[in-house]
């Protein structure tokens, strides 16, 4: 599904000397209804690799192939419908504050033109997958940040994308709420959906029993299948 080709990401460097190297020679494959966890460090290119992947920045060798499609060959003009196929999800959780849990979902599939039943009948499915049916009506500021998760979630899955990026999205929770939105990344990867989690905590990597790649200064240290939190 997502073969990462010999990627390397430099940034100038702001004094002008040699570039910041966030991603050097990085190479990996990711199938199909796959869970797949990045680890590394702060600073290891976890979150460079994710942009990478959605066409938000360009390499400056390599390529990223998403069912034999070169991401970064594409037209601006595709970019939304490759977007379409993976769905993301943030540690700030980037919901709209003046609208509810329902509407925050709901805006995600009125962009894409969808009808008002069509809505009405996803956006109340994918609320109770992610068990939030008796928070619709709720503002963002009236959720906990375990809920917020959720509703980010939801909002991710909304479109049924191929693919969920999930980019430190334990970052801001207390370790209940940590384990409650792992459960669920879990839960939307055994229906069938392939996961990518990028996180530095030890603690949700050794709790999967899934498959890890690790990054340490932009390079990929350990691929393993069943992998575990080593630096």
């Amino acid at each position: 599904m997502l073969s990462i080709n010999n990627i390397t990401k430099a940034y100038p460097s702001r004094t002008g000397n040699n570039p910041t190297i966030a991603l050097d020679d990085v190479s990996f494959t990711i199938k199909g209804k796959e869970f797949v966890s990045i680890v590394g460090k702060s600073g290891a290119g976890k979150t460079t690799l994710l942009k990478l992947i959605l066409a938000e920045e360009k390499p400056n060798n390599g390529q990223i192939l998403f069912d034999d499609l070169d991401i970064h060959k594409i037209k601006s003009s595709q970019l939304p419908k490759l977007r379409q196929r993976i769905g993301t999800v943030f540690q700030d959780y980037k919901l709209f504050p003046s609208k509810t849990t329902y509407e925050n979902v709901a805006y995600v599939m009125e962009a894409m033109g969808a009808s008002k039943d069509e809505i009405e009948r996803d956006v109340s499915q994918i609320l109770g997958i992610v068990g939030l049916a008796d928070r619709v009506d709720n503002f963002p500021n009236e959720l906990s940040g375990g809920e917020k998760q959720r509703v980010a979630i939801a909002r991710a899955l909304i479109h049924r994308p191929d693919i969920i990026l999930a980019d430190e999205p334990t970052g801001n929770l207390d370790p209940y709420h940590t384990f409650d939105i792992i459960r669920l990344l879990v839960k939307i990867y055994e229906l069938g959906t392939t996961v990518i989690l990028a996180t530095h905590d030890k603690e949700v990597i050794n709790s999967l029993g899934k498959r890890v790649i690790t990054l340490d200064q932009g390079r990929v240290v350990r691929d393993e299948e069943k992998g575990r939190f080593i630096l």
